[in-house]
């Protein structure tokens, strides 16, 4: 099974290689890393990506994973990467995102009527895109899976290992990776968060909003 990862510019490395992590361990999988050339792709953190085929070369995708990142803003409106997506979203068995990659699959005309979610700062966007905003951290409406805001590419990673390969497979991996999390505080989403901390992050995006905003808009006109 060919799982075809897309990267692009300042994409967010964990939506990326949380799930990499995760879905690089079933039984079969053949890994594709998917970019515009085969130049190091810069992330949000000191780490650069190394890409294992250009778009044109890449074979057909099974699985298709679109991370995010604020490099979402710039690849939607990126007529090759797009052009891409587009032509491997139409074929994929599976077609998923991770954080705000949900919105390159929305500008690509991938989620209409479809229910998905995305990172809690950008869920109300999705209904611009078509989608019907679903809170959870992964969301399924037939062959779409979506995953939530960074970390929740590895609940998505996992859900959708049992999907493919079945939950004693995915439960076997989990050990492995000894994903058994017990974070020392419960503040990782807007409910649980405390005022100061959501006053500071929502304050923290209103600018980034903006531009992705505005950028969206762009892609989808």
């Amino acid at each position: 099974m060919n799982f075809v990862f897309v990267l692009f510019p300042n994409v967010t490395q964990l939506d990326f290689t949380g799930p990499l992590q995760v879905l690089s361990r079933l039984p079969g999988a053949k890994i594709h890393i998917a970019a515009k050339t085969m130049a190091p792709v810069s992330t949000d953190a000191a780490l650069t990506l190394n890409p294992t085929c250009a778009f044109r070369d890449c074979p057909p995708a099974d699985v298709l994973v679109i991370p995010g990142g604020f490099g979402v803003d710039a690849a939607m409106n990126d007529p090759e990467l797009m052009a891409f997506v587009r032509r491997e979203g139409s074929r994929a068995t599976y077609v998923t995102s991770v954080c705000t990659g949900a919105f390159i699959l929305g500008a690509a005309g991938l989620l209409k009527g479809k229910r998905a979610t995305t990172h809690w700062a950008y869920h109300e966007e999705l209904n611009r895109v078509g989608a019907i905003p679903t809170s959870a951290r992964v969301v399924r409406d037939g062959n779409i899976f979506t995953g939530g805001g960074v970390t929740a590419g590895l609940d998505f990673a996992f859900t959708l290992a049992a999907e493919i390969a079945g939950e004693d497979v995915a439960r076997a991996i989990q050990l492995g990776l000894e994903y058994d999390p017990q974070p020392p505080f419960d503040s990782g989403s807007p409910s649980k968060a405390a005022p100061g901390a959501m006053r500071a992050m929502s304050d923290r995006y209103a600018p980034r909003l903006d531009a992705f905003r505005a950028a969206l808009v762009t892609a989808i006109s």
